[in-house]
């Protein structure tokens, strides 16, 4: 057992490396294949709170999977979302840069294909709101890597059939390309069906976490050879607010679209999810996979009204810590240290740094985050780092950094701005706003923050 042990440590430090080839479960005569290069199941929640899963202190939601999931490998507490919203920080994560570099996507594209900032309305009006397909995508540098490719839920980075995920290297597409459709219905407010199949729209009866989770499980099934990569995207637990046994005869009114959710069916939302994700876990088990693949869990940004961002303030549209800071769990046995709760500073194109790596795939582009996952293989102590935040939407823009623990914050309305400076080793709710008293700092971090806008300047 010892001699087995070590050796699979051995593969699975070469597979973190990129030197393997690739496989998932069949070896001769009946003996488990040697580990070789990685699969990837990427599942990212949508306005899940940092303070909604049970391992990060939530006392009501029951999230026993990701809870365990948590106690099998790393837990990170100061994870961030590359934005406040769901379009952004989805660009991020599928180009590993930040998401200002490709324009028109710092807002979330609106019900409908609406642009909500001036540089959207501006590519909504030539039909170029969207992920273009030259902004190389993650799944594109994976699929020429040799990984078989999948999102199974939410898109939200193009309505447009030049910006659907066949057009960036997935082999597989089910899911919806919106931002928030009828979980039983499957529809926009504006009564258009959302779910696809590829490029073609499609009906299927479900509630939509079950059915991105029956999919996920189904193309874990028909994996034969080959790594691949799995991007789980589900739509939970962003309003409108269902859980799964409030299924109603008609598509929801835009009036129940606005309707307030409460805690208790926002949690049944959460549980539902934990569940699928349950699934999936099973599912590599099955296939015999579980010990040769990275499972990352993740969200888009924080939590809305019925979610808990706790400990910190604000939510989901704003860059206080609470609209930005996020949930992170990484699982890759015998790679990654189990049950180890991680204070590195990351942000979501981290993940897709990392991810390039694994799978021993070749960017085009130079990316703009940090090899998260091997910094923590390899022990490595946190890191001091910067990094930065801009949202738009009509007149107002955010615009956030965080060197080290200083956090400088600023928010636009039309003329009026409003400036914040935080301490968050002493202050991570962002209770003591600091500007007055440190004017040195506010404007060595107004400058560097400049500087970086003008770094990010979009390409279209």
């Amino acid at each position: 057992m010892a001699e087995r042990s070590t050796r699979r440590r051995f593969f699975s430090r070469l597979a973190g490396l990129g030197v393997l080839t690739s496989g998932c479960e069949v070896g001769l005569a009946g003996q488990p294949a040697l580990p070789q290069r990685p699969n990837i199941v990427l599942i990212l929640a949508d306005d899940l709170g940092c303070g909604d899963l049970g391992c990060y202190g939530c006392p009501d939601a029951r999230t026993p999977v990701l809870d365990g999931l948590a106690a099998q490998g790393v837990r990170l507490t100061n994870f961030y979302s590359n934005g406040p919203e769901c379009t952004p920080t989805r660009t991020a994560l599928m180009t590993g840069r930040y998401q200002q570099r490709v324009g028109g996507l710092e807002c979330a594209i609106g019900v409908g294909n609406v642009g909500r900032y001036d540089e959207a309305v501006r590519l909504q009006t030539t039909h170029d709101l969207g992920l273009p397909v030259e902004e190389t995508s993650v799944a594109r540098m994976l699929k020429n890597a040799g990984c078989a490719t999948a999102i199974c839920g939410k898109w939200h980075l193009g309505y447009e059939p030049k910006f659907l995920p066949p057009r960036h290297g997935f082999d597989y597409f089910f899911g919806t390309l919106g931002g928030a459709v009828d979980y039983f219905h499957h529809t926009e407010p504006d009564g258009q069906l959302m779910l696809y199949l590829n490029d073609k729209p499609i009906r299927r009866e479900g509630y939509l976490t079950d059915l991105i989770t029956e999919e996920a499980v189904a193309f874990i099934n028909r994996q034969q050879n080959g790594p691949f990569f799995l991007y789980v995207t589900y739509t939970a637990p962003h309003a409108p607010y269902q859980g799964p046994n409030d299924r109603k005869d008609k598509p929801l009114s835009n009036k129940d679209w606005d309707a307030k959710g409460s805690r208790e069916t926002y949690t049944a939302m959460i549980e539902r999810m934990d569940q699928g994700v349950g699934a999936i876990l099973k599912a590599l088990d099955k296939k015999r996979c579980s010990e040769n693949t990275v499972v990352i869990f993740t969200s888009d940004n924080g939590a809305t009204k019925p979610g808990s961002n706790a400990p910190f303030s604000g939510g989901k549209g704003g860059l206080f810590e609470g609209g930005i800071r996020v949930p992170c769990i990484v699982r890759w046995p015998d790679v990654l240290p189990r049950g180890v709760v991680s204070d590195h500073v990351a942000i979501t194109m981290d993940l897709s740094a990392s991810i390039v790596r694994i799978a021993g795939a070749t960017s085009v582009r130079a990316l703009d985050g940090m090899d998260i996952l091997r910094e923590i293989e390899l022990g490595r102590p946190p890191r001091k780092r910067t990094l930065f935040w801009r949202a738009r939407r009509g007149e107002r823009t955010w615009r956030a950094v965080r060197d080290g623990m200083l956090k400088y914050l600023s928010r636009q309305d039309g003329e009026s701005v409003v400036e914040y400076l935080f301490d968050l080793e002493g202050d991570p709710g962002e209770k003591s706003n600091l500007p007055a008293s440190r004017t040195d700092d506010v404007k060595r971090l107004k400058g560097v923050l400049a500087e970086w806008e003008k770094e990010v300047r979009p390409a279209r």
